[in-house]
C-alpha cells in the first residue's frame, strides 16, 4: 500500500502555535501525491472509562474514523512539565478506545518536539514514544526531531524563519515517508 494520506496532530491548542506552524510548514512542503492534514483534537470531550459502555460522546465515533482513515500519523508536540500536553494524551486514549479497537493500531508513525527553551522538548518525545510502543505504532527512530528555541524559527504568525530548520524539517519528512511506506 502507498503512503498517500498523513494525519497531523499537534499537542498544542494555542493560537499562534509553533508547533501547528511546524505541522503546516510539513503540510506546505509535502511531496506532490502526499496529504498531509492537520487533525483537530481540542474538541474532545475528556476520556472516561464508563464511555466503553455505552453512551460516549458523539465526537468520538468520527475522531476515531478519521484516525482510521489515515496511512500514518505525525505527532507535533510541546512539552509540558517534561511531558505531553493533557489534550495529546486525551486524543490518544479516546482514538485507542475501546480496547481491542485501536485506531491507532499499526500506523506509522513520526515524533516532532519542539520547545522555546534549549531542551527541545526532549522529555515530551520520549514520553509520547512511549505510549505509542503501547499502541502498536512503529515509530521513527532516526532522524529525531527535537526542536529547540522554536520561537527563532518560526514567527507568530507561523512564517518559517530559518530555511536551515525548513531544509531539517523536509528531511525529516522524507525519511518518515520512506520509513512509513515500509511499514505500511
Amino acid at each position: 500500500m502507498a503512503i498517500k494520506n498523513i494525519g497531523v496532530v499537534v499537542g498544542s491548542l494555542r493560537k499562534g502555535s509553533f508547533n501547528k506552524a511546524i505541522g503546516n510548514y510539513l503540510k506546505e512542503n509535502a511531496p506532490e501525491g502526499i496529504s498531509l492534514e492537520i487533525v483537530e483534537i481540542g474538541h474532545l470531550t475528556l476520556y472516561n472509562q464508563d464511555y466503553d459502555e455505552g453512551q460516549e460522546p458523539e465526537e468520538y465515533k468520527p475522531f476515531r474514523e478519521q484516525i482510521k482513515s489515515y496511512d500514518g500519523i505525525i505527532f507535533i508536540t510541546p512539552e509540558y512539565n517534561r511531558s505531553i500536553p493533557g489534550v495529546l494524551k486525551n486524543a490518544l486514549d479516546v482514538a485507542s478506545r475501546p480496547y481491542g479497537h485501536s485506531a491507532w493500531d499499526e500506523k506509522p508513525a513520526l515524533v516532532i518536539s519542539s520547545s522555546i527553551s534549549n531542551q527541545s522538548g526532549f522529555g515530551a518525545n520520549h514520553h509520547l514514544r512511549q505510549i505509542l510502543a503501547y499502541l502498536n505504532m512503529p515509530t521513527l527512530a532516526q532522524p529525531e526531531a527535537y526542536i529547540a528555541n522554536v520561537q527563532e524559527i518560526f514567527d507568530e504568525d507561523g512564517t518559517l524563519k530559518k530555511e536551515d530548520s525548513g531544509k531539517f524539517l523536509k528531511q525529516v519528512l522524507d525519511a518518515y515517508l520512506a520509513f512509513a511506506a515500509k511499514h505500511a
